[in-house]
């Protein structure tokens, strides 16, 4: 079965909806300069591929149980994502052994790091391995088990054994959603599985999340975010989440932004 594959417009759209959470038709209309029967068709569409939710008067963004396409992820949030791998990458010291998992937020924070030497890296993401290898002064390990074909992650209970094998400085990790509660989530359950074997084996551990993801529900816990020594993300969380970093003495970097809140 062939990816769904968004157009240029419709990943305009997504971004639209995703920076402001509901954008009307008409707004749509007249961004783009196309008829209402043409933004109707791509709301339809990106509706029928779970990307966004059909309201009357335009569109916002989509409650689902299944992770967005790949494609789709790797051109929403391009900025954002940036921004956080660049801050990111200027926590991670020269000589350091990492953990990155998969994710497209993880794969640009693998672009970040590429200025750096000397690093350990494990990961169980093929796309991250590919990228690193144009840094001939890193050491990386691949994990083993089964790839997936859209987007190259590897998972199963041999990457899981395999991962347990290993004892790193940092491990950084992406996320599909963090409850108000503070629950970390994923929308696969394969995932959950690596992403807690990496935050088990790491000495200290990062989330890497825009802040959209605050607030977003998936279906499979991984844990919580006391689990977590540090997030990095694109902008000022709400309140909920700021109390629970303080609660649980969790530093809180945001890309763009000189200050950083430590709640140790």
């Amino acid at each position: 079965m062939t990816q769904f594959q968004p157009s240029t417009r419709q990943i305009s759209i997504l971004n639209m909806v995703e920076s402001q959470g509901f954008v009307a038709t008409e707004a749509m209309v007249s961004e783009f300069d196309v008829t209402p029967q043409t933004i109707r068709r791509d709301l339809n569409e990106l509706s029928k591929h779970g990307l966004l939710a059909r309201f009357h008067g335009g569109a916002g963004q989509a409650k689902t149980a299944e992770n967005p396409p790949y494609q789709a992820r790797l051109q929403t949030s391009v900025q954002a994502k940036r921004m956080i791998a660049a801050k990111t990458a200027a926590l991670i010291p020269n000589g350091a052994s990492i953990f990155l998992s998969t994710g497209t937020t993880i794969e640009a924070i693998a672009e970040a790091l590429l200025g750096h030497e000397n690093l350990h890296i494990f990961t169980n993401n093929l796309h991250v391995a590919q990228i690193l290898m144009r840094n001939e002064d890193f050491q990386i390990i691949v994990s083993s088990g089964q790839v997936r074909h859209h987007d190259g992650g590897i998972k199963g209970a041999y990457s899981e054994a395999f991962i347990n094998n290993f004892r790193m400085d940092i491990g950084i990790v992406g996320i599909s959603g963090v409850d108000e509660d503070g629950t970390l989530l994923e929308y696969d359950p394969q995932e959950v599985v690596i992403a807690k074997t990496i935050l088990a084996n790491s000495a200290k551990t990062i989330l890497a999340a825009d802040h959209y993801k605050f607030g977003r529900r998936a279906m499979n816990r991984i844990g919580h975010m006391r689990d977590l020594d540090l997030i990095v993300t694109d902008s000022e969380l709400d309140g909920v989440f700021r109390n629970i970093c303080m609660a649980e003495s969790i530093e809180l970097h945001v890309a763009g932004s000189l200050n950083t809140t430590n709640y140790a």
